[in-house]
């Protein structure tokens, strides 16, 4: 079996490229992405539709479920996906269109190493708006390791100030899938998954949460169990995370990390491979978290 801990980390040119979500009412929930977040249709069949400020690249897929049923807020699965703007203003017009859709923001906090929003879909799945402050801002922990993130309100007025013109209809070009936070059973042991047999680095530690991340970014995955320990997944038939799917720089990581997926003690533990294939693997973590590797596409 590979020694983990001297294993190499997980490409540090990791990206989200996509997530995929099942959602009860797919034209109530292309509506909202469309016309409320601003993300460009690019795609609509009838139980599926591809949206994205890229339209090469679609960036989140929206699947019906057939016969939806609700899903206990206490479940494991989705806290949000986080939309990260290429900038200040890019976020203040981003929340200048929803307040002007109208739709509820249900909060604001400044993390230190980013200005956020928060607000839920029309199933209730997490979303967050958010544009990061330049690395060089960002407090490292006393140890150098990870970075320094904490929870204060968001200064409001100094954003909106940013821009004072009417919102545009679409999503800022480079808009991207910053990071997914996910509620979880067990922190500790999603957080040794994640960073024993996937690679990732941790970046900082909250009471019951963990946060970690490819490359020196402050996550791209977040773990919780504010209000999920011990809990199980959401049934199928609830709106829900269907996968997330990262992008590595070339076909050479993708295989790194089969390889070390393959030899990691995590594979006996409820976190199997699902599947592998020439151009990529997929794996579920410990909370059933579809997670799919691929190179990315030029």
């Amino acid at each position: 079996m590979a020694n983990i801990e001297s294993a190499d980390p997980i490409d540090p040119e990791l990206r989200i490229a996509a997530v995929r979500l099942d959602v009860a009412d797919l034209a109530r929930s292309t509506d909202f992405y469309e016309r409320v977040l601003g993300l460009p249709l690019i795609s609509r069949e009838h139980d599926r539709a591809l949206l994205g400020a890229d339209a090469r690249r679609p960036a989140l897929a929206l699947t019906a479920i057939d016969g939806p049923t609700l899903a206990s807020p206490h479940s494991t699965g989705l806290f949000h996906v986080a939309w990260l703007h290429p900038s200040r203003a890019a976020l203040t017009d981003t929340v200048r269109r929803v307040a002007s859709a109208p739709w509820p923001i249900d909060g604001a906090s400044d993390h230190g190493v980013s200005e956020a929003l928060y607000l839920s879909d029309p199933d209730g799945l997490g979303i967050e708006i958010y544009a990061d402050r330049p690395r060089e801002q960002w407090q490292r922990r006393p140890d150098g390791r990870g970075v320094r993130m904490f929870t204060s309100p968001l200064d409001i007025d100094d954003l909106m100030a940013q821009s004072r013109s009417d919102p545009q209809a679409t999503i800022a070009h480079g808009t991207s899938i910053g990071h997914v936070h996910l509620k979880v059973a067990d922190v500790a042991r999603a957080f040794g998954f994640y960073r024993d047999a996937l690679g990732l680095d941790e970046q900082a530690q909250l009471p019951s949460a963990a946060f970690l991340s490819a490359g020196g970014y402050h996550h791209h995955i977040g773990l919780n169990s504010w209000q999920s320990a011990g809990a199980d997944p959401p049934p199928q038939t609830a709106p829900r995370l269907r996968s997330i799917e990262f992008a590595l720089g070339d076909a050479g990581a993708v295989d790194a990390l089969r390889r070390r997926v393959a030899g990691s003690p995590q594979r006996s533990s409820p976190a199997p491979v699902a599947s592998e294939g020439a151009d990529g693997l997929s794996v579920e973590d410990p909370d059933g978290n579809v997670l799919g590797f691929a190179a990315a596409s030029a």
